[in-house]
């Protein structure tokens, strides 16, 4: 007879592989370093091609195929074949903070109806532009709607709602200074 593991799954997510991958971590703080890469290559007019490459997790490297095209509306001297830049922004925020809301409900036990995300902002063209020595190239804010449900009381969800914030990777990237290190290769 086959000797079969069952695991316990909240909203999907397998809470034993979970329990493991914290347990391993906490065994060896090597195991929590994860590095991304990607590379953009200009496709013509504002279009843009980014490649996602291999990632290493915990000093192994996960090869990884993705192509995620960029371009900008019509009115934006674009072809509309794509998300822009800031939409891309804003829906990886999202993805970074959904990953934390469906964790921290499937952790609490917590099953989930719906969870929806809605971010907007506002942003001034001059400051791309270099039009105006005032008005900054990016947002100065950004607000967020989280819409959830599911079996879980406000209590636990404003509990999560607070360790998200505190949490998500793509939060804290948007909502603290983060040095960027460029250089220019010519030819």
């Amino acid at each position: 007879m086959l000797d079969t593991v069952s695991h316990k799954t909240v909203n999907d997510i397998d809470l034993t592989a979970l329990g493991e991958v914290v347990e391993a971590i906490q065994a060896d703080a090597s195991k929590a370093k994860a590095a991304f890469h990607v590379t953009s290559r200009w496709k013509g007019q504002t279009r843009s091609e980014t490649t996602v490459g291999a990632i290493s997790l915990g000093g192994e490297r996960i090869e990884r195929d993705y192509k995620i095209v960029i371009d900008e509306p019509t009115e934006l001297l674009g072809t509309d074949v794509a998300p822009n830049p800031q939409e891309m922004l804003m829906a990886a925020v999202n993805a970074c903070m959904m990953v934390g809301y469906v964790a921290g409900a499937s952790l609490n036990g917590i099953e989930l109806e719906s969870l929806e995300i809605e971010t907007k902002g506002e942003l001034d063209l001059r400051g791309f532009l270099g039009l105006s020595d005032d008005v900054p190239a990016g947002y100065r804010t950004i607000d967020y709607d989280v819409r959830i449900k599911g079996n879980g009381t406000p209590a636990q969800f404003a509990e999560i709602h607070e360790t998200v914030m505190a949490t998500s990777p793509n939060y804290f990237n948007m909502s603290r200074p983060i040095r960027m290190n460029g250089n220019l290769i010519v030819g």
